[in-house]
């Protein structure tokens, strides 16, 4: 098992990790911000295309999850965490966050569905605290690009590098 920086060549297996993970917000999430599939192929290459990098970890060849960064404005944005249905509650997700945590000096943040509670769970279980309502909003729309309808289904959670960041306000300026 070991992880590393996924490849152009290994695209189709980094969606396939999303679209088979991502099925657990079905009927959780607002029915308007459900897609089938979550995200297309075109999506996830605009994503790539704005600077998401994506690391993965891997169990041979396969590719077990996927964990996005994204440096932005002097912080670091943890985008795109799933791991494969099969292969969830192995320690998979916590393994490919602290290898990113490792990577960086800057402030992290996470955005993710508010009614994803097991998502928000997992942050806070690593140290990660939700930032209040009136920051969430600003923070969203400084650090992604996402629409309103996503702002309003959506929390944002910090680590203590945020919180402790000097020159960073509560709002995000």
């Amino acid at each position: 098992m070991m992880i590393r920086q996924c490849t152009s060549a290994e695209f189709d297996d980094i969606w396939s990790v999303i679209d088979d993970a991502a099925s657990a917000y079905r009927g959780i999430i607002a029915a308007d911000r459900w897609n089938d599939p979550y995200m297309s192929r075109g999506e996830l290459r605009r994503e790539i295309e704005e600077g998401v990098v994506f690391w993965g970890f891997f169990d041979g060849d396969r590719l077990l999850g996927v964990m996005g960064r994204q440096h932005v404005a002097g912080v670091a944005l943890i985008r795109h965490a799933y791991t494969r249905t099969a292969s969830q509650g192995r320690g998979i997700g916590s393994a490919l966050l602290a290898h990113l945590q490792r990577q960086t000096d800057c402030p992290i943040l996470v955005g993710t569905w508010k009614a994803a509670t097991w998502a928000v769970k997992f942050y806070e279980a690593r140290g990660f605290r939700l930032v209040d309502a009136r920051q969430k909003d600003a923070l969203l729309r400084r650090y992604w690009t996402v629409p309103a309808r996503q702002i309003e289904e959506s929390v944002v959670l910090a680590n203590e590098r945020w919180f402790a960041a000097p020159g960073i306000t509560s709002d995000g300026a």
